[in-house]
């Protein structure tokens, strides 16, 4: 099945996919805030032919929901009401650490890393969902 993972901010989400086997995750885009959020969020889903989607839940460190997861909560059922598909919540904590990490690493400047910076931390909840999901479990 292919997965949407979304990294749900204020003013940016970043948007990742996997392939139909699940073993190859791809940073996909960074769009922004708004009131169409919903509708380009759908394009992509028919666009890509999604199964299901990802959204990545800010949990803080003693595993308790701050006001941005009480917002992703909120955003999550928008998603499953308009759309009709499966939203799975996945903990994000530290994957915009561990993409930074990885976009520093790859020897890109300062500007390009903000540009790429939720787009790969979409991609990062995305392979701990399907790590902790496993090859032959259904979700």
């Amino acid at each position: 099945m292919r997965y949407l993972a979304v990294d749900y901010g204020s003013k940016r989400i970043g948007l990742a996919i996997c392939d139909p086997t699940e073993t190859i995750v791809s940073p996909l885009a960074v769009i922004r805030t708004g009131k169409d959020l919903l509708r380009k969020i759908s394009e992509v889903v028919k666009r890509e032919q999604i199964g299901a989607i990802v959204l990545g839940l800010p949990l803080n460190m003693d595993d308790s929901q701050g006001p941005q997861a009480k917002l992703v909560l909120k955003f999550a059922e928008k998603l499953r009401n308009s759309l009709h598909i499966s939203v799975h919540l996945q903990d994000e904590r530290l994957s915009s650490f561990a993409a930074e990490e990885e976009l520093f690493s790859a020897g890109l400047p300062r500007n390009r890393v903000a540009q790429r910076l939720d787009a790969v931390a979409a991609a990062e909840i995305l392979k701990a969902y399907l790590e902790q999901k496993g090859p032959d479990k259904s979700a």
